[in-house]
């Protein structure tokens, strides 16, 4: 048996390609839209991918699992658990086995057998692997999804946060807090493998680790301590990450079937002396880095740079509208295959940097200040400042009168802004603040950006406080 690992830090995702090296078979288990990837490493490997595999409906990027159906006729094996809502609708467009719980099937001589682990979503299922051509007769580990994570566990809200089901959260938190307690019933040699790790959305506290032991996470997951339903429901639900809006836009992109990559139209260079125009009616995403846009950029466009465009599009983009990328021929690939990887489908074009530089349209700045160039004007009310962070990061720590508005929230929340004084922006380090004062220039307000955010305010030695 052969398996091998693939890790997205952009979205901090993981999947894996497990193959049977007697028959020469492989199935890939969570995998990302881009497939090219798996199919690299089977033919390296000498394997056909004959078969693709999720443990749930993911909510955090566009699964590959239909895109491996129609690029190598591989066979899809989907949850069959949960309500009528939760069932794969495009599950006959290819070759499609639904699984209840105790189902297995076969790679080879390498056994699947999938065990109905429901909370984080109702769909959900984990998948035991047993290696029964090494002459194992037990599994050896278990691929847990987004259920169980190194550390942690897969949060059960993200239904009535991203999609609106009032009340799900707490019948989900129930649901997986019995999940837990079956995994704890199972043997302490059994490897986890799971979806996601540190930094990801669906879950609070991931662990940066990329695998884990039964047993090591009984001794020492905090979520697997509970012995009461109403205390680990009261725990799960505390304190987790702000949710993607882009959340429940691929939730129904995953259950619906995600467009084929052969079917998006190419992007195509757009004229300079369109970006103005374009700027006043869309969005235009410049992805150059933060202190480059700062000190030159064209009017009406906002800054993700390219190193965070995954991270932080989702929340940004309204996908019922074009975007536009400002950026360079070079880097369009990549940053294409970012954002489709989160369903940003609909990119109606880009505009060559070099071509921008070289027209001169770049003749906007913004201000940047230090905490001790800003303090006085911050205690003396002189402007507002806003804090862009988590919540949790601004709980745990921030500067006394600041507001917070996190990030991800703040373009949507621009019309509830009072445009009576000057804008701080400030995070932790400079960089997503840096992001927030573009939007707000964009939207006409007064803004300067803190340099080095909350960490250079604390490193020269500035009062603070705690709480909300």
């Amino acid at each position: 048996m052969l398996l091998k690992y693939f890790y997205d830090s952009a979205l901090a995702h993981a999947s894996y390609l497990v193959g049977c090296q007697r028959s020469g078979e492989a199935v890939v288990i969570d995998p990302g839209r881009g497939v090219d990837q798996y199919l690299r490493a089977a033919a390296e490997e000498k394997l056909r991918i004959v078969a693709a595999t999720e443990t749930h409906i993911h909510a955090d990027f566009v699964s590959g699992s239909r895109e491996l159906a129609d690029r190598v006729g591989a066979t899809l094996y989907l949850t069959d658990e949960g309500p009528a809502d939760w069932k794969y609708q495009f599950a006959g467009q290819h070759a499609t086995r639904l699984l209840k719980d105790g189902d297995s099937f076969y790679v080879g001589r390498v056994k699947l057998q999938a065990l109905h682990t429901p909370g984080h979503t109702p769909e959900s299922i984990s998948f035991l692997l047993t290696d029964e051509g090494g002459g194992a007769n037990v599994p050896m580990g278990i691929f847990t999804g987004d259920f169980v994570f190194v550390g942690s566990i897969g949060r059960p809200d993200l239904l009535e946060t991203a999609a609106g089901v009032v009340g799900s959260a707490e019948s989900g938190a129930r649901q997986l807090y019995h999940s837990m307690r079956r995994f704890r019933e199972l043997p302490d040699h059994l490897q986890v493998w799971p979806a996601h790790g540190a930094g990801s959305a669906c879950g609070k506290g991931l662990g940066a680790i990329p695998s884990s032991t039964v047993g090591y996470e009984k001794l020492f997951n905090p979520a697997l301590q509970y012995d009461d339903e109403q205390a680990f429901v009261d725990y799960i639900l505390a304190d987790q990450p702000e949710t993607p809006f882009y959340f429940a836009v691929m939730k129904r992109v995953n259950k619906v079937g995600p467009a084929l990559l052969r079917e998006l139209p190419p992007v195509a260079p757009l004229p300079v002396a369109d970006l103005s125009r374009t700027a006043g009616q869309h969005l235009v995403i410049d992805t150059s880095l933060a202190k480059e846009f700062a000190t030159a950029h064209v009017p009406g466009t906002i800054n993700v740079p390219a190193r965070s465009l995954v991270q932080w599009a989702g929340f940004l983009v309204d996908y019922s509208r074009p975007v536009y990328l400002l950026t360079s021929p070079a880097a369009l690939e990549a940053e294409l295959r970012g954002l489709r990887s989160i369903g940003i489908d609909n990119v109606g074009g880009y505009f060559d940097a070099g071509e921008v530089d070289q027209a001169g349209l770049r003749t906007q700045s913004y201000p940047s200040a230090t905490p001790g160039q800003l303090q006085q004007r911050i205690e003396r009310g002189e402007v507002r400042l806003l804090d862009v962070r988590a919540s949790t990061e601004f709980q745990a720590g921030h500067i006394p009168g600041a507001e917070h508005r996190f990030l991800g929230r703040l373009l949507r929340e621009l019309p509830e802004l009072d445009r009576d004084k000057p804008v701080v922006l400030q995070c932790q380090g400079g960089g997503r603040s840096a992001i927030a004062t573009s939007l707000l220039q964009r939207a006409g307000l007064d803004a300067t950006n803190m340099t080095g955010g909350y960490q250079a305010w604390v490193e020269a030695g500035l009062p603070t406080a705690t709480g909300a």
